[in-house]
């Protein structure tokens, strides 16, 4: 009888592990932890660029919202293996960052995308984060650069003042954005008519995938009758697009093919999350989330 027992006082002490090693890959919530602002970008390899636009945006946020501990996610997969192979950084995909999230038994999340607009990208993000939304007391979806008709007065401001020392009746503004078969391309016709209408005339935006195409930009530039095009990308990061598609010696960057037209070229590696303003929208976007 004896035997038995200790058999059976043994058994339920082993399925007593067994439940709790379970359970240790959720770590309780504690009476401190913070919030998590989870800031999830497309990423880029080019490390400079990421310092001077990504890594900014983390900084200026993190500086905004001093309650909230912060964390990274790309959305490129490509480009976090090739970051981890080339310099072994490790930066978590959406999904490994709500996971890890999980994980460690946070229960508030503020999700704030650093995308141009609420295209593809930033579905997928959202698409992957839903399934979490169980695990946790409250996520909340902040916005992208551009949604509201504030959001596009702000960057025109920021835009037309970062650029002014280009700006003159003989040059032509021209901002390259990426471009996508999203309903959400209309973003960038939007931006042309707005900039349009405040008398922006030399300033002009095409993409690389989509419309306005390069021969739509082409054609502007050769109404204004000016003789040098500046260009600038209307993405967030100075990445490969503006390095190569934009700036690049190729015969078929727009560089080359402006050049080929007779133009006076200058190409400003500069994306938009090295501008302060641009900054500012995303603080703002954080702060409507939070509140909302």
């Amino acid at each position: 009888m004896k035997g038995k027992l200790k058999i059976l006082t043994a058994l339920v002490l082993s399925l007593s592990l067994i439940v709790l090693s379970s359970c240790s890959s959720v770590k309780p919530a504690t009476g401190d932890q913070k919030p998590v602002l989870l800031v999830v970008s497309f990423g880029t390899s080019y490390n400079e660029s990421r310092a001077n636009t990504i890594e900014a945006i983390e900084k200026t946020l993190a500086a905004a919202y001093p309650g909230y501990e912060q964390r990274r996610a790309f959305t490129s997969q490509i480009i976090i293996d090739k970051l981890k192979k080339r310099d072994g950084l490790k930066i978590d995909n959406v999904t490994d960052a709500m996971k890890r999230l999980r994980s460690d038994g946070v229960k508030q999340v503020v999700v704030q995308p650093t995308h141009v607009m609420s295209g593809k990208e930033y579905d997928d993000v959202i698409a992957a984060i839903k399934p979490f939304e169980k695990y946790f007391d409250s996520i909340k979806y902040s916005l992208p650069m551009l949604i509201s008709d504030e959001d596009y007065t702000e960057l025109i401001t920021v835009i037309t003042e970062e650029t002014k020392q280009y700006a003159d009746d003989n040059t032509a503004v021209v901002f390259m954005g990426h471009g996508t078969e999203h309903e959400a391309n209309a973003t960038y016709a939007k931006l042309n008519q707005l900039l349009q209408a405040r008398n922006f005339s030399n300033y002009l935006i095409g993409t690389v995938e989509a419309e306005p195409t390069l021969e739509d930009v082409i054609a502007e530039t050769q109404k204004l009758a000016v003789k040098r095009v500046v260009l600038l990308p209307l993405m967030i990061v100075a990445g490969d697009h503006a390095n190569n598609d934009m700036a690049g010696d190729e015969e078929d960057s727009w560089k080359t093919i402006f050049e080929s037209y007779g133009y006076e070229v200058v190409p400003v590696l500069r994306g938009l999350g090295q501008y302060p303003g641009v900054r500012d929208i995303f603080v703002r976007h954080v702060q409507n989330a939070i509140s909302g």
